[in-house]
């Protein structure tokens, strides 16, 4: 079945179509096939195919730079992403190192409190027969003042160790600030 309309195909085509002797005016084939024949010359002859070559050569070459460009914005943008990396990685440790050295520092603090708590019990409870009722309320005061600040900053590192790390950056902006007011 195949075979015969296949046949069918090539029997029907159009150079059978056309009756008369085939290098003839009249014969329509003939004359497309001059007609084409001559349109090609015409390219030819204005070099169209080597327009078209130049051409298509100009946007092989953009493209090429085009790919280079981006392939120099790709190289440029890994460099700045491992630069900010780096840049990442030193901020944190300088992070570290800024809250290691106010624990150390709040600890220090601490202890200097207690050792002065300590000395200014010693010398109330020297002078405490004259005014017991005075020594008394300024050390429950004095105790209570220590304890708040020791409560504020046990609660500000046990934050700070909760926290994300814009808050706890945020903490340690504070603690900083309230070292500094402590020591003016």
């Amino acid at each position: 079945m195949k075979r015969l309309s296949v046949l069918f195909a090539l029997m029907a085509s159009p150079a059978l179509a056309a009756t008369g002797p085939f290098f003839s005016l009249r014969n329509t084939d003939f004359v497309v096939t001059l007609a084409f024949l001559l349109f090609v010359g015409i390219l030819v002859y204005f070099r169209v195919p080597q327009i078209v070559g130049g051409l298509l050569d100009k946007r092989a070459e953009g493209i090429r730079n085009d790919l280079a460009e981006a392939r120099r914005l790709r190289e440029e943008a890994q460099e700045i992403y491992a630069s900010y990396e780096r840049r990442q990685r030193e901020v944190k440790t300088q992070a570290d190192e800024i809250v290691a050295n106010a624990k150390r520092e709040a600890v220090l603090e601490a202890e200097k409190a207690k050792t002065a708590l300590q000395l200014s019990i010693e010398r109330r409870l020297k002078a405490a027969e004259e005014q017991i009722a005075s020594a008394e309320g300024d050390a429950v005061r004095a105790v209570r003042d220590r304890a708040i600040q020791t409560a504020i900053s046990a609660a500000t590192e046990i934050l700070g160790k909760q926290a994300t790390a814009e808050q706890r950056a945020a903490g340690i902006d504070k603690a900083i600030d309230d070292v500094a007011r402590r020591l003016n």
